[in-house]
């Protein structure tokens, strides 16, 4: 993905009451294979708190990703929104930012497809699959752009959206985290970072940036303070996207993330505040 991942600093009104790397994060293939903790400690995962996964949590979070990806806390505004954003990952679309360039999109009108043949992506599939790890439109153009927004207005296609981001993005970053013995804050944290570096193993996806942030710090679940564990993560993260771009805007980090943890709000409680890209935001 994103949105986020670009230098382009759109202008935002304040809303009340309420990228990505040139090189690509590794997106590739389903959460299931990427979390090699996870099927450890699961009964004590069921016993933790919901967290992150409270419906109004979970709510919350979808709307603070909104901020960074699409400059709105309305996330279900985009259902339907496509573009190439220049960033190496062709066509970024939809409520998380699935790319044409990085396996997530493809599975995404796989599954989809499987429920809904006729749909009206399912005839891009050949081209989905030879672009898939490049920029490349060949294929997409004319017409796929104008088909996802068609199809964005069902709500089979909506649904799907959820169920792949919850599948691959949501549910992995939350239950890592329980395992990790964060609390609201911290998995949200977690989740962002997988929405925007990819569930891969690779140095600059998420569970490379844990095992960096493992380094030099313990977790919750080893002992550790979780204040400071979830600083250090956020350092690794911020270090990770600089990297790649050095001038990227890393606000969705420095001005919202570490704002929330330097409140010592680890519940991720509201009322909310906080600015990406300049621009304030408020979730009462």
């Amino acid at each position: 993905m994103r949105r986020a991942g670009i230098l382009l600093l759109a202008a935002v009104p304040v809303v009340v009451a309420a990228v990505v790397f040139a090189a690509g994060p590794d997106r590739s293939g389903s959460a299931e294979g990427k979390d090699v903790a996870a099927s450890q400690g699961a009964s004590g995962v069921a016993d933790a708190p919901p967290g992150l996964a409270a419906p109004a949590k979970k709510e919350l979070a979808q709307r603070i990703v909104a901020s960074a990806e699409n400059s709105t806390l309305d996330w279900r505004s985009a259902y339907g929104y496509i573009e190439d954003i220049g960033d190496g990952q062709g066509y970024t679309a939809g409520i998380i930012g699935f790319c044409t360039g990085t396996h997530d999109l493809l599975t995404l009108v796989e599954r989809y497809t499987r429920a809904h043949p006729d749909n009206g992506l399912a005839k891009f599939l050949p081209a989905l699959r030879e672009v898939d790890g490049s920029d490349s439109h060949e294929g997409l153009d004319p017409g796929f752009t104008a088909a996802w927004k068609a199809e964005a207005k069902l709500p089979a296609f909506r649904r799907a959206q959820d169920e792949e981001r919850d599948r691959v993005y949501f549910d992995p970053a939350v239950r890592r985290a329980k395992l990790d013995g964060l609390g609201t804050l911290g998995q949200f944290i977690y989740y962002d970072a997988m929405v925007y570096h990819g569930p891969g193993t690779g140095p600059a996806s998420f569970h490379g940036l844990r095992a960096r942030a493992l380094k030099e710090a313990d977790t919750p679940a080893e002992g550790g303070s979780e204040k400071n564990y979830l600083d250090i993560f956020l350092d690794v993260r911020r270090r990770a996207m600089k990297t790649k771009r050095p001038g990227i805007d890393t606000s969705r980090v420095d001005t919202a993330q570490r704002r929330f943890l330097s409140d010592g709000n680890l519940d991720l409680d509201t009322p909310l505040e906080w600015r990406v890209y300049g621009e304030p935001y408020r979730i009462r």
